[in-house]
């Protein structure tokens, strides 16, 4: 899931094993990452070059990320806090770190550090954070510059703390980068409280930290900005901060509506600061929470606000990801509903080849063979006919038993009819069980119905339909682990332009993205407004036909 930095409070999240002895030396301690040697905080730094953390991420082994997922699902925002078992998800994770799954480890360290489904052990979760130094990732440098501002399993240092933190977002740690570039967003140097006068890096630190969609940089971004006197382009910089989860970008635009302030370009819209306002009560239950199509039920003005039935969660559903799920992947073959002649056992299908060759015979003739025949017209040519024909199922006839009645439908004008040899049903090859994505339970996704065509279209074009485009770039593109990600996902009218990424500062073309439509568009109301058409997908909904 999205894991967070706090910088005054350990970490929410990682696993058991410690640093291999082949990589730290017994002798001494100070060749621990925790004591290694670092460069001092500079607050009045001239440069800084934006990193992306995605690029740095180890792959992950897939038998690790199964555990890791399943190490989610017991602890996860959508179950009651005294529901959630991380007894269980330590046991899953320290597995998963075994396999050196970075997520894993990350997890696990923070239920040692905070005692949870583990009896707290600060060594062993400072030793897994070492472990993910020494892979290189960033938020484990990040999380390092926690422990040693609150003192966790090492002594109190705040210049070590503000040290790790500036290489972490060097690195290109989002959460470093954010909360560093807040930090220097001052009109003048006060270390006591931690500002100081560096705006333009600081500037540069929340726009590399919005660049990667991080809700924290987002948030401080368009508050500076909001500040300096360009409220339009703050709107938006805090509309796309809900977009990434931030619930602090959500309450900044709920009190904006609600009262006409800087943060809405002085627009008062008591409807929409409430769809902000509600946004953020979940956003504060579910900090894990992506809602990349929130313009869907809650779009900028000046555009029309669609219906809302007044509940959160439909707020919610309509603006996270979502899925494709094929009908033919969750229901059950609709010949195990159907009775007398046409009912075929469940578990058997009618194989691809008739046992004993393609067989046709005629009206007051004897079956030659036991099995399943189907009626069809030789030379069906009005719509009427045609659609008969597709209408018609199986039945089954034991051998010497005679076709002796005109099927329900048919009439001497339609023609000639013929019954077809179909066989003897077969078991039915064991197919995989229909398991939704590992992100619906979790709450963060929600599936939808394929749509009825394949649309694609370039980042170059306008969009050809309204609704939800899935975006991705080719695996070989540079920035490939930073763009296409499950939430790559954005909600556009028909005719508008697709987001464009270098307006949040990555270096990637229009031309170079590929968008494919998932879903259908908004229904247009009486009232001049849409009706957000949202759809959860399950197999319990699926209806079934005797078609």
């Amino acid at each position: 899931m999205l894991l967070n930095t706090p910088k005054i409070s350990s970490w929410m999240t990682l696993s058991t094993f410690a640093i291999s002895t082949a990589l730290i030396p017994a002798c001494s301690l100070s060749n621990l990452p925790r004591n290694m040697s670092l460069k001092t905080f500079d607050p009045h730094r001239k440069e800084f070059a934006c990193n992306y953390e995605k690029i740095a991420e180890p792959p992950l082994d897939q038998e690790a990320e199964a555990l890791f997922r399943e190490g989610l699902s017991a602890t996860s925002f959508e179950l009651w806090p005294d529901d959630r078992d991380y007894e269980k998800a330590a046991k899953l994770w320290t597995k998963a770190a075994e396999k050196r799954h970075w997520q894993a480890m990350l997890n696990l360290a923070s239920l040692y550090l905070e005692g949870k489904g583990v009896q707290r052990d600060n060594e062993r979760g400072i030793q897994l954070v070492e472990e993910l130094m020494v892979m290189g990732l960033p938020r484990a440098y990040d999380f390092m510059g926690t422990l040693h501002m609150n003192g966790t399993g090492v002594n109190q240092d705040a210049t070590r703390a503000y040290a790790f933190w500036s290489l972490a977002a060097e690195m290109g740690s989002s959460d470093a980068q954010a909360y560093l570039g807040d930090r220097l967003d001052a009109t003048y140097d006060d270390p006591t409280k931690a500002i100081w006068a560096n705006r333009a890096i600081g500037h540069k630190l929340m726009r590399c930290g919005y660049s990667q969609e991080n809700g924290k940089a987002a948030a401080n971004l368009g508050l500076r900005i909001d500040v300096n006197g360009d409220h339009l382009q703050a709107l938006q910089v805090l509309h796309d901060g809900v977009k990434f989860g931030s619930e602090m970008s959500a309450i900044f635009l709920a009190v904006g509506f609600d009262t006409g302030g800087t943060k809405a370009n002085h627009m008062k819209d008591e409807d929409r600061g409430e769809r902000y306002g509600a946004i953020a009560d979940l956003l504060h239950l579910n900090p894990d929470l992506r809602l990349p199509n929130l313009d869907k039920v809650l779009p900028l003005p000046p555009a029309v606000l669609p219906y809302w039935d007044g509940e959160k969660e439909s707020l919610i559903d309509g603006a996270k990801p979502v899925k494709t799920v094929s009908l033919d992947d969750i229901k059950p073959s609709p010949a195990s509903l159907r009775e007398g002649r046409a009912h075929i056992p469940d578990g058997f299908v009618l194989p691809d080849e008739p046992q004993g060759g393609h067989l046709v015979q005629h009206l007051h003739t004897d079956a030659v063979m036991g099995g399943y025949w189907l009626a069809q017209l030789r030379k069906p040519v009005t719509p009427r006919q045609v659609a008969w024909n597709a209408a018609q199922v199986p039945m089954r006839y034991e051998i010497g038993e005679a076709f002796d009645k005109t099927p329900e439908g048919i009439t001497k004008d339609d023609g000639v009819f013929r019954f077809h040899y179909l066989g003897i049903p077969v078991p039915q090859a064991p197919e995989a069980k229909y398991v939704p994505d590992w992100r619906v339970p979790q709450g963060v996704m929600r599936e939808v119905p394929m749509p009825a065509r394949e649309l694609h279209s370039t980042g170059l074009l306008p969009a050809p339909a309204t609704g939800i485009w899935h975006g991705s770039v080719d695996p070989g593109h540079p920035l490939a682990k930073v763009f296409n990600q499950w939430y790559r996902q954005s909600y556009v009218e028909e005719g508008q332009a697709f987001p464009d990424p270098r307006d949040r500062g990555l270096d990637i073309s229009p031309k170079d993205i590929q968008w494919r439509w998932l879903d259908q568009a908004n229904r247009p109301q009486p009232s001049g407004r849409k009706e957000i058409t949202i759809r959860n997908f399950s197999q319990v909904e699926t209806t079934q036909t005797n078609s």
